[in-house]
């Protein structure tokens, strides 16, 4: 497979991941101090929202690039 279509693939299958999920989260380390033998830490977790247009953008793009990819070889 040439770098296009593993390029189309992977848009395809995030973009379909974003239509069926709509955000995922992660953890974020925002402050740490260490004072003495004390040791403090704060994680903050974040959630990120993925607009539908985005999935739907990412799917068509990846189709897109699939069409171009099959016509140009």
């Amino acid at each position: 497979m040439d770098a296009i279509r593993i390029a189309a693939i992977a848009l395809i299958i995030a973009g379909s991941l974003g239509l069926a999920y709509g955000s995922f989260s992660y953890t974020k380390d925002t402050h740490e101090a260490k004072v003495g033998p004390i040791e403090l830490s704060i994680k903050d977790k974040q959630t990120v929202n993925v607009p539908v247009w985005v999935g739907i953008g990412a799917i068509v793009l990846g189709g897109v690039l699939l069409l171009v990819g099959s016509k140009k070889a």
